[in-house]
This record gives C-alpha cells, structure tokens and sequence, in this order.
C-alpha cells in the first residue's frame, strides 16, 4: 500500500508507485521536469491544503524531503 504523497507523485509524474520510494528525484524519475514539478507544487498544495513558499519548493528535491517539509505544516500525509 502506497500513502497519499507516493499516490499523488506518481499520479503526476505518470509512473508506477511502486517504482517511487522517498529518495525518488528529478535524478531519478525521467517524467519529473521542471514541468512536472509547477505541476506537483500546485497538486500537493491543493490535496494536502498547503501554501509552499519559494524556499519550501526548493528544497523539495525528493519525495522524502517534500514528506518533511508536508510533516512541519501539520499536513496529513
């Protein structure tokens, strides 16, 4: 079972969850452009009811790092 972030990641990037796990990036997920990543910023904002300044949206550079920065402003992953 995939939780709600994985499930939102690879509903975006058009990938399998299974093949996305908190160290996923741009490095490692072909789909994930910049593109891709206004298109993440804007879903994980609305799905998680977020706002995420430029700094938070920087530093999201993988999967696990945007669960931390989603934990510090209490969202429920």
């Amino acid at each position: 079972m995939h939780d709600k972030l994985v499930l939102l990641f690879a509903d975006e990037l058009d990938v399998d969850p299974a093949t996305l796990n908190d160290a996923s990036s741009p490095d490692t997920v072909d789909s994930w452009d910049s593109l891709a990543a206004m298109r993440l910023v804007a879903a994980i904002e609305t799905v998680f009811s977020v706002s995420l300044s430029a700094r938070d949206v920087m530093r999201m550079r993988t999967i696990g790092i945007a669960r931390e920065v989603l934990q510090a402003k209490g969202a429920d992953i």
